[in-house]
């Protein structure tokens, strides 16, 4: 038995039919080398079966609740059924891409059932015509809630389920695993008046240390970007999110994305991904008239834990924000201000603390925290706030080794990530296999045309990539002269 933080427990407070807070890694398998060159749904079933002991994750549920005064508890869920959260399904033919962006936003619109343990798998067959893919491909879409994990350690259930070898052994079968009951309701109370009698003390302490970093961080931003300016308007994607889901997704070699960033000294591969993004964002709003004057922020989860590992639970993030640089229209020249912008972010979150929304979400009693995070929103929505962020943009490393599921090897990674009201636009990025992936979720009222929305990122990544090559064709031809 295991109480929720404080910061995971902002997720479960957040889930609504209107937003459910699941966190969506989607996988896609050659099982062409396979036993037999087919993988048998049971097969799948008994790779799950045997690897449940990997993650506390798989058979543990929400329990002990307390209206809000307390954080609940994971226990072990005595009525566990693997196959309730394991599931078959098939795209009717012909089976193409865009038929399986429809089902994969369907499937991410509808929330997790709160009594059970809280992640299902959809097995996906039928993906015989979908460009880009193996024959006789197939695919599992992963919903885990987001109270459960975060990016980083939903990449490692990833591994947890897979063998680095086509033929490697399930293992055991057998572990020491047990139901437990829920927790005793005196207990679940006399806790939570323990734990409300602590956090004013702990917000007390948070506050002496957290001042004096903002006010540190604020000089340097001060003195270092006086004459930068980012729009704090609202775009379409600021607004109250709907129910009905949009998807699609860009997929890159990652060797290309590397060759890229080598263009601007110092760049990362985030760099570039920010900066693709904001080339999409740029052109959508241009087209429809949209486009802020000044430039729009992204908000970028950042990994606080000290080491990672198999045993990661919960969320260990932080946050910082980044000025993108849409009102750059040359693609090297927003990429050179992305990553000016994005290492000037970093050190400004090291002042401050990456780990400032945990620390702050300790000291705060669970009640105190929803009733403010609907004032917020309320308050963004009627324009009474300045918007701090326009879209979310999460990057997580997958793995890059060779991984395999009952025999079928894992050709690519997608993930989709989650919406909240004025944050109706989220890019989820993930690299595996050798590609990565910009996944970008958001509901048909604020995003009516997701396809021309894909047309807008891959054109961007086009004009990044080819203004690349110029940058480097005339170097080559210098050689070839003294040549």
């Amino acid at each position: 038995m295991e109480q929720l933080s404080e910061l995971d427990y902002t997720f479960v407070q957040m889930e609504s039919s209107r937003t459910p807070m699941h966190i969506t890694p989607v996988l896609f398998y050659d099982q062409s080398g396979a036993p037999g060159g087919k993988v048998r749904f049971k097969d799948i079933l008994e790779t799950f079966e045997r690897n449940l002991h990997k993650s506390r994750i798989f058979r543990r549920k929400l329990a002990g609740g307390t209206l809000g005064f307390d954080t609940p508890y994971w226990v072990e869920d005595p009525n566990f059924d693997l196959e309730f959260h394991v599931r078959h399904i098939a795209l009717p033919k012909p089976g193409d891409w865009r038929q399986l962006c429809i089902l994969l936003a369907r499937l991410q619109a509808r929330g997790l059932d709160m009594r059970r343990p809280l992640w299902e798998a959809y097995v996906i067959e039928g993906l015989n015509e979908v460009e880009g893919l193996p024959p006789n491909s197939f695919a599992i879409m992963l919903k885990v809630h987001h109270a459960a994990i975060d990016g980083v350690s939903g990449a490692e259930i990833i591994t947890a389920i897979h063998s680095l070898e086509p033929d490697a052994p399930l293992p055991e079968a057998s572990d020491d695993w047990a139901g437990e009951p829920d927790p005793p309701v005196a207990k679940v109370w006399s806790r939570a008046y323990v734990n409300n009698l602590k956090r004013p003390m702990q917000l007390i302490k948070t506050a002496r240390e957290l001042v004096p970093n903002i006010i540190e961080a604020n000089r340097m931003g001060a003195e270092r970007d006086h004459h930068e300016e980012t729009s704090t308007a609202r775009t379409r994607f600021n607004a109250r999110v709907s129910s009905r889901r949009v998807t699609d997704s860009l997929v890159m070699e990652l060797a290309r994305i590397k060759k890229i960033r080598q263009v601007v000294s110092g760049a990362t591969i985030n760099d570039v991904i920010v900066s693709v993004v904001s080339g999409a964002m740029r052109k959508y709003l241009d087209a429809k008239g949209e486009l802020p004057e000044k430039s729009l922020t992204c908000a970028a989860p950042i990994n606080v834990r000290s080491e990672r590992s198999s045993e990661s639970k919960g969320n260990q993030v932080g946050m910082m924000t980044i000025d993108m640089a849409t009102d750059v229209a040359d693609p090297v020249e927003r990429l050179k201000a992305v990553m000016h912008h994005s290492s000037n972010s970093k050190e400004t979150s090291q002042v401050v603390g990456t780990g400032v929304m945990m620390d702050l979400s300790r000291g705060l009693s669970p009640q105190l925290t929803n009733v403010t995070m609907r004032a917020a929103f309320m308050a963004a929505g009627r324009d009474v706030m300045p918007m701090p962020v326009h879209t979310v943009i999460s990057n997580v490393p997958g793995p890059q080794i060779p991984l395999y599921l009952a025999g079928a090897r894992v050709h690519m990674i997608m993930g989709m990530g989650l919406l909240v009201d004025m944050g109706g636009l989220f890019h989820a990025v993930i690299s595996g296999a050798g590609l990565i992936t910009i996944n970008f979720l958001s509901c048909r009222e604020l995003l009516p045309d997701p396809e021309f929305y894909k047309q807008c990122l891959v054109d961007s990544y086009a004009e990044l990539e080819a203004a690349t090559f110029l940058k480097k064709k005339p170097a080559r031809r210098r050689k070839a002269a003294r040549r």
